[in-house]
């Protein structure tokens, strides 16, 4: 098992130097900022109280965003909960979980820190003592293992006039499976026919063709009761069906493909697996320097999905459920 990739130097350099909060001003801020400095002038040039008391009170505003807003991120706990799979240049469904010792959190932000990872999760109002999970919809732009260095929070209470930013330093990694799409290549023919008990193609209690009627028996799944037939005959008559011959296919990924003739073969080759595997057969994979025994099932779709993902990035490091081979 290989530890996943470490941010490089110049990444890690800037988030030891960075601040512990970051400070932007919104649009809303920089034209209450304009006016508080036209204020400002006002009062200079004609010595009017009032103007200074109003740009007081504008000043003082500055000061209380800047408190209130330092109350929403104090006291934080942030962790990231993930996702169940992320593919390449498409929303995926990511989540955070976060909670507070005291007092309460508005107008939350979050997304993760130097990253290629796009989009936001947001939160209106954050209790004390109680987690929360924010999900957001991020996309990948490419497909592999990406680096993920912290978790950044951002704030624009109370009046929206700057938002204060928090980075949460959380080190991991998330595994981008190859974009979903539709395989332009047929997966050529089956290895062979279905392995173990030979069953007859008319076996049945499948999912193919209607082999014909017989009654319900006790226990037996009612979704398969053909009311109409029933209604005629007085009494529960199931649907009886062929059930499939299972098939095995090895799919291949050739060697010495790079950069885009890479992804286009890895999305093809996820999309023929997922037809193969949604129409109950056996798929395998070969790769370059691996192999996976052919298998059947979501999870067997999964392993294609991750073996798929990791190729060409084996120096990055991977899980050993990822680089387990069959």
């Amino acid at each position: 098992m290989k530890s996943p990739a470490r941010p490089s130097f110049k990444a890690r350099l800037r988030a030891f130097l960075r601040p512990p909060r970051t400070l932007s001003v919104t649009k809303t801020g920089r034209t209450y900022l304009v006016v508080t400095f036209g204020v400002g002038l006002g009062a200079l040039n004609t010595g009017n109280n009032l103007l200074y008391l109003l740009l007081g009170l504008l000043l003082s505003m500055v000061v209380v965003s800047g408190v209130l807003s330092e109350r929403c991120l104090r006291d934080l706990t942030v962790r990231r909960v993930g996702a169940d799979a992320a593919f390449a240049r498409e929303p995926f469904a990511y989540r955070w979980a976060v909670s507070r010792k005291a007092g309460h959190g508005f107008a939350l932000t979050f997304s993760e820190d130097l990253s290629p990872l796009t989009g936001t999760g947001k939160l209106g109002h954050l209790p004390a003592g109680k987690e929360h999970i924010v999900r957001a919809d991020l996309a990948a732009p490419h497909r592999g293992p990406v680096s993920l260095s912290g978790v950044r929070v951002t704030t624009t209470w109370p009046l929206g006039l700057f938002a204060k930013t928090r980075v949460f330093s959380l080190e991991g990694m998330l595994l981008v499976y190859p974009r979903r799409g539709y395989a332009c290549k047929e997966p050529g023919p089956a290895e062979k026919g279905p392995r173990g008990e030979a069953g007859s193609p008319r076996h049945l209690d499948g999912t193919g063709d209607v082999a014909g009627l017989r009654e319900l028996a006790a226990n037996e799944d009612a979704r398969r009761i053909h009311w109409l037939k029933s209604a005629a005959a007085g009494r529960l008559l199931k649907v009886e069906r062929e059930r499939e011959e299972r098939r095995v296919w090895k799919l291949a990924l050739e060697t010495g493909l790079t950069g885009d003739a890479l992804e286009r073969r890895c999305e093809e080759v996820a999309a023929q697996a997922h037809q193969l595997l949604d129409a109950g057969h056996e798929v395998g994979l070969q790769l370059p320097e691996r192999t996976l025994r052919p298998a059947a099932g979501a999870s067997q779709e999964r392993r294609i999905l991750q073996a798929l993902a990791w190729e060409g990035f084996e120096d990055a490091g991977a899980g050993a459920d990822s680089r387990e081979a069959a």
